[in-house]
C-alpha cells in the first residue's frame, strides 16, 4: 500500500452525470484513493453512485441544513480519515497519472501542499455523456506577490496534507466567493506549495456559476483584499482574466496528456438539469 493515503472530497449538487464522470475519473487513477467523501449540498439523492462503482470506498454525506458549498467541503475534510485531502469540483476532472505523478513531487520536493495545471474545456451533452467543444491550456508561473495580484491556483485536484488544517483551521465559510484564493494565502504563509507543470485537471467553464454574477463577487473580493491586506482589484472570472498583459506574461510550458476523449461513466440515468 502507497504510504501516503489520498481522501477525494467532492461538494456536489444537482448534477450526478458530472459527478459520475468526475468518479470514473477517480477509478481510472494510477494511484488509487483511500477514500472518496462526497458531500450532497442540499439537492437530489446521490447514494446510487456507491453501487455504481463498488472497487471504490464512497461515502456520502447528506447534512441537513443545505451548508452551502464552502461549508460541505469542511464537512467533508473533517470526515476524511486519510494523511492527505483532494479536494475537486464536481464538474471537472482528473486524468489518470495526476494522483501518482503530484505525490510524486510531493515526495522529491519534502512539499506540503501540491495544484497542477489544467486544461479549460467547454463541454456539450452528446448522448448522456461531455464531450469537449472547446479546450485551451491554464498554465502560469508565479511568484506569491502575483498570487495577491492574479490568482491562477485552481483549487480542483489540489492535495495537502491534512494537518494543515489543525495549524491553520478549515476553509473559511464567510468567504463563498474566492475561498480557494484566501486557502491558497493562508498556506503559503506556512507551508511550502509546489505546483506541477503537468495539466492533469480538466476544469469545466461554460456553464452558469457563482463566478459569473459580478455583483456578489465584489462583497467576498473586498473581504479578501482586506483580510490579506490586498491592493484594490477587479472582479474577474476566468476568462476575461486570461485577457490581462499582467497574466499573459506569465503563461508558461506545460505537459498536456489528455487525448481529448470523453470520459464516460456508468451512469445511464440521463443528463444533468444544466446540460
Amino acid at each position: 500500500m502507497h504510504k501516503h493515503q489520498i481522501s477525494v472530497v467532492i461538494p456536489t449538487y444537482n448534477r450526478p452525470l458530472y459527478l459520475c464522470e468526475l468518479i470514473e475519473s477517480l477509478l481510472r487513477q494510477t494511484l488509487q484513493p483511500m477514500e472518496i467523501i462526497i458531500v450532497n449540498d442540499g439537492g437530489e439523492s446521490v447514494e446510487f453512485v456507491r453501487a455504481l462503482y463498488p472497487e471504490l470506498f464512497i461515502t456520502v454525506i447528506n447534512p441537513d441544513p443545505k451548508p452551502h458549498h464552502v461549508m460541505a467541503r469542511n464537512l467533508g475534510i473533517q470526515a476524511a480519515s486519510g494523511s492527505h485531502i483532494l479536494l475537486c469540483d464536481d464538474d471537472d476532472l482528473l486524468l489518470p497519472l495526476h494522483m501518482e505523478e503530484s505525490m510524486k513531487v510531493m515526495e522529491k520536493e519534502g512539499a506540503d501542499f501540491i495544484h497542477t495545471d489544467a486544461e479549460m474545456v467547454e463541454f456539450k451533452v452528446e448522448n448522456g455523456c461531455r464531450v469537449p467543444v472547446n479546450r485551451r491550456l491554464f498554465a502560469y508561473d508565479y511568484s506569491l506577490e502575483d498570487m495577491r495580484t492574479f490568482s491562477t491556483f485552481i483549487p480542483s485536484g489540489t492535495i495537502y496534507r491534512r494537518e494543515i488544517h489543525e495549524q491553520i483551521g478549515y476553509l473559511d465559510p464567510a468567504m463563498n466567493n474566492y475561498w480557494d484564493w484566501d486557502f491558497f494565502l493562508r498556506v503559503c504563509e506556512k507551508y511550502k506549495v509546489r505546483k506541477l507543470p503537468m495539466a492533469t485537471v480538466l476544469y469545466a467553464y461554460g456553464h452558469s456559476s457563482n463566478s459569473a454574477i459580478h455583483t456578489k463577487m465584489r462583497i467576498y473580493l473586498d473581504k479578501l483584499c482586506t483580510k490579506h491586506n490586498l491592493k484594490p482589484l477587479p472582479t474577474n472570472n476566468f476568462t476575461s482574466l486570461l485577457l490581462e498583459p499582467g497574466l499573459q506574461a506569465r503563461a508558461s510550458q506545460s505537459l498536456r496528456t489528455w487525448d481529448g476523449k470523453p470520459i464516460r461513466s456508468r451512469n445511464k440515468r440521463g443528463t444533468d438539469l444544466d446540460s
